[in-house]
């Protein structure tokens, strides 16, 4: 049993501790309380908006720390986020980027929004800004209806490619990319579903598919090796699947996915490796930043050959 001593003095500890972080602020002398959580967070380049994602939370009684999503690849950690009087500022290195400096990201919180600068490992100068990004949590069990057709086996209708040319074809109910091309997404757009979809890669091809078009669940040849947050069966760098009952390359394979919210189950070949599990913030490669949308399902094409087939949603009654 603790002493009276040790007891007011562990209470104190974390009684300070607590307060460090979330002791009262105005607009004029903002704590770091007030920047922790989750950002959505949008950046301009050459006219065109790219989707990012910022988390930032907590390490000790004063270290801030976080991950960042660009417009591709997957979320980084940051050790260490400065904050001072309402200014942000941290550093990462290059991820996929063919250059040696850091990407640096400064800005200033205002109320409930976020904006700033970042330089590239290119030196390229962007403006961002950012909002705090949705709970999206649901209060009431999902009523499902019935099932229907997203891909009719027999041509593109209902799909669109999201690139410049198309590559994609469609022979003998299978959609197919036969090489690296555009990717290609549902004219419609969705919120919770569950999704049914198989695939079949060759050895050492990669793709992916996007739920709500900012959510990747990782499709690339893994066969032998450990599950891994960026191999198969992945919600892409953020959660990793428990096990991969995968078949080999060139054999049909399938996903069984539910979203409702944030929250994900994703089985694979028909065993669960992914339960009920939150979603934290986009992938690389999606679409927008906008995640209290609804958006597509969008099918990745730029990374090697890929088929699929039997693609079928079901959505709330």
């Amino acid at each position: 049993m603790l002493s009276s001593t040790l007891r007011t003095f562990t209470l104190l500890t974390a009684t300070l501790g607590t307060l460090s972080f979330t002791a009262l602020a105005d607009d004029k002398n903002p704590t770091a309380s007030t920047l922790e959580g989750r950002w959505d967070i949008s950046v301009q380049s050459d006219g065109k908006t790219l989707p990012s994602w910022l988390e930032v939370t907590h390490s000790g009684h004063s270290t801030l720390v976080g991950r960042f999503v660009g417009s591709s690849g997957s979320a980084r950690p940051i050790s260490k986020v400065t904050f001072t009087d309402g200014k942000i500022s941290f550093s990462i290195p290059p991820q996929w980027e063919k250059a040696e400096q850091d990407l640096v990201v400064t800005g200033t919180l205002d109320g409930n929004k976020l904006s700033g600068t970042m330089v590239s490992p290119t030196g390229k100068t962007l403006t961002w800004t950012g909002v705090r990004a949705p709970s999206l949590a649901q209060t009431k069990a999902v009523s499902w209806g019935k099932t229907m057709e997203l891909f009719n086996g027999k041509d593109l209708k209902g799909w669109h490619a999201m690139g410049e040319t198309n590559q994609w074809v469609v022979e003998n109910g299978v959609l197919k990319s036969p090489k690296s091309g555009s990717n290609i997404q549902t004219d419609q757009t969705f919120s919770d579903f569950k999704l049914h979809i198989e695939f079949k890669y060759p050895k050492g091809s990669n793709s992916g598919v996007y739920l709500r078009g900012r959510y990747e669940v990782q499709i690339v040849d893994s066969k032998g090796m450990e599950p891994q947050i960026d191999m198969l069966g992945a919600v892409y760098g953020f959660l990793t699947p428990n096990e991969l009952p995968d078949n080999n390359a060139d054999e049909w394979q399938s996903y069984d996915i539910t979203l409702v919210g944030r929250r994900v189950t994703v089985a694979l070949n028909g065993k669960t490796i992914i339960c009920d599990t939150t979603i934290p913030g986009i992938t690389g490669g999606a679409i927008d930043s906008n995640e209290g949308e609804p958006g597509p399902i969008y099918l990745q094409g730029d990374h090697g050959p890929i088929e699929f087939r039997n693609i079928k949603i079901t959505l709330p009654k």
